[in-house]
């Protein structure tokens, strides 16, 4: 009963950080749309960074759900 309950409470705190991935993912967008509307110029050297900075913020994403799923179905 106690070793569930762990399971569930550290699955839980591991898809936090999926949420804040999220956040992150929304602040690069963001970013660019300010970047892009201050210097329209710099839309492809921007856009390129911007991906750069999506596929790092869904890569950690994509760990938490990881080990969330490790948490649940190894231990």
């Amino acid at each position: 009963m106690i070793v569930q309950a762990g399971k569930l409470i550290g699955a839980g705190a591991a898809t936090i950080a999926v949420g804040g991935a999220g956040a992150g993912i929304g602040t690069v967008f963001g970013a660019l749309v300010v970047g892009v509307s201050r210097n329209p110029s710099l839309e492809q050297r921007l856009f390129r960074l911007t991906i750069l900075g999506f596929a790092l913020t869904e890569a950690m994403a994509l760990f938490a759900l990881m080990m969330a799923f490790l948490i649940l179905f190894t231990f």
